[in-house]
Parts: structure tokens; sequence; C-alpha cells
């Protein structure tokens, strides 16, 4: 993406099925393997058209310029002999070209808004303790401790 040095304003807005390609392919330069080997999710075009396909009121896009420069997929789980509703954050990010401009923030906002609106009481993230931007990010978005819930990893073979 390239960087614009007009103040080109930011539309949060519902995913739309144009914007398919153009979220895989701001995806594909975030998610990679060598910078998250522990990875449990595969970034692959069939994860986008899942998640949009079966909760496209969980999905936003971030527009800048005319381009998509940020991105949340998410998910509702409704968990069966349990009141509570989860909201699921799967994906979430922003070109880096974009970044430090509020976007994220912005982005985030919007999801915890529609997933307050569909009686949403708990939302889950998860990303790699390593991960210390996104870590940041997240606490200050109100989540807690990441220390409250860990996972493990066995990579049994490399590629």
């Amino acid at each position: 993406m390239e960087e614009n040095h007009t103040n080109e304003p930011v539309t949060i807005r519902p995913m739309r099925i144009e914007d398919l390609a153009p979220v895989f392919q701001l995806g594909e330069r975030l998610f990679t393997l060598s910078e998250s080997p522990s990875l449990y999710r595969t970034w692959d075009e069939f994860e986008v058209i899942d998640l949009y396909r079966n909760d496209p009121g969980s999905c936003l896009v971030a527009e800048w310029n005319g381009r998509v420069g940020g991105f949340v997929l998410a998910t509702v789980i409704d968990k069966r002999n349990s009141p509570r509703r989860y909201g699921y954050l799967v994906w979430f990010g922003v070109a880096e070209s974009l970044r430090g401009r509020g976007i994220g923030r912005r982005l985030f906002a919007a999801f915890r808004g529609i997933m307050e609106e569909g009686g949403v009481r708990m939302l889950l993230v998860d990303t790699e303790a390593r991960n210390v931007e996104a870590l940041r990010f997240f606490e200050k978005c109100g989540f807690s401790s990441p220390r409250d819930h860990v996972y493990l990893s066995l990579q049994l073979a490399e590629d």
C-alpha cells in the first residue's frame, strides 16, 4: 500500500464481497509464517472467505484513499447450554504504512459496538506472546492480562 501524506479520511465499514481480495492480499503481507512460526490458524483465501460467509456482520474494513487499509475478521460463538455469547476476533490487521493513525483503535471500537449490540458479553482474542505490539494494543483496548490464558505449541516438522 502506498503511503499518502494527505489526510484522507478513513471510513470503517462492513466488509463487502469485493473486499475479499484486498483483505486477503493485506493479510498475506501481515501474517507470514516467518513472522509467526507458531501460528495455529492458517492465513489463506479459505479462511477469509469462510469467516465472511459465515458471519459477515462481524467483518469490517478500514477504507482509506479508496483502498482497504485494515480489517477485522471475527465471529460470534454461541455455546450450547450457556447464556453467554462470545465474540472471537480471529484476524485483525492494519497496513504497516497506516499504523499510528488510530485506525486500529477505530476498527476495534466499531467491532466492539457490533458485538455489544448483538448481545455478546465476552470478547476473545489471541496472539503470540512475543508480539508485544499486539499485546499492548489489546491491553489498551481493555483485554485482561495475557497471562490469564496460555496455549502451547509443538513444532513437529519443518517444511
